[in-house]
């Protein structure tokens, strides 16, 4: 009898904490800002791969790491049309690397606009008013352009690395290299969302609620990756209405959709941190 009003209670809760979230984000209205973040993208997508190979011409050793970059692009920024992309994306840095100072600049002004929104965007979630320095904001940006980058093809080359292991489990344990495919992109999925819930709010969140946000959203990311890569090879209507500028609106659903996953793991980060909050003040006022 007591386990069963254990599991009520639980359920309850559970019903009341959702009710919490969808509270929020109808207030946030994550929509409109996925749709904010969508448009944002699409002007700073490609500025904002430019610089980062650019940083990685410039230095030989990092090839291995652009490389690296180039495979999660294709995976990840839109599962169908990745040769398509993979060949955008040459052309892009060829150009890039005839461009002057000035023009370079540019695009370094243009890059930092999408991280600012990101900033601005997982502030107001968190309901953080305060504004950072002009050259502290400036250094952070400057140093996701570079480091960020080098952080990501290394752990792309570790993920490829471990997969590659598989090939020889996979003669001793059927399945075990199909289990790591799916397994560990959604554990670097995971690591890139705690990241960037707990490093970019202008105050400090703590592990286990950045981690809720990031494994639920990690999940839905991989899980929408999938169905989305389906739903295009099965059901290809926009190849057939818009012909060769299909990869167009594809891409702009592909980074509304992503936008409004990343916007609900913060959501969901942010409103067990509240609902917590708000039961331990209740039951302190009943007592």
């Amino acid at each position: 009898m007591k386990t069963t009003m254990d599991w009520q209670q639980k359920l309850q809760q559970g019903a009341q904490f959702f009710k919490y979230f969808g509270q929020r984000c109808s207030a946030d209205k994550i929509n409109v800002t996925a749709g904010h973040l969508t448009y944002v993208s699409l002007l700073s997508l490609v500025p904002l791969i430019v610089v980062m190979f650019t940083i990685f011409s410039a230095f030989p050793v990092f090839e291995q790491l652009q490389r690296n970059i180039e495979d999660a692009l294709i995976a990840n920024l839109l599962p169908t049309s990745g040769e398509q992309l993979k060949q955008y994306i040459d052309e892009f840095v060829a150009n890039a690397s005839r461009m002057t100072a000035v023009g370079i600049g540019f695009l370094f002004v243009v890059a930092v606009m999408l991280i600012s929104a990101i900033d601005s965007t997982l502030n107001n979630i968190w309901r953080d008013t305060s504004k950072r320095r002009f050259i502290v904001s400036l250094a952070i940006y400057w140093m996701i352009l570079t480091l960020g980058p080098v952080l990501i093809g290394s752990g792309l080359a570790a993920t490829s690395y471990l997969i590659s292991l598989t090939q020889f489990a996979e003669e001793y344990v059927s399945g075990v290299r199909s289990f790591m495919l799916w397994f560990v992109p959604v554990v670097t999925s995971f690591v890139a969302f705690v990241l960037l819930y707990q490093l970019v709010p202008n105050r400090t969140v703590k592990f286990r609620y950045a981690a809720f946000g990031a494994v639920i959203a990690a999940i839905l990311f991989e899980l929408s990756k999938q169905i989305f890569s389906l739903y295009i090879t099965h059901f290809p209507t926009y190849q057939a209405i818009y012909g060769a500028l299909a990869t167009v609106p594809i891409l702009l659903i592909w980074i509304y959709l992503s936008w409004n996953i990343v916007l609900v793991g913060a959501e969901l980060a942010v409103s067990l941190e509240e609902y917590q909050y708000l039961n331990r003040r209740s039951k302190d006022k009943d007592e």
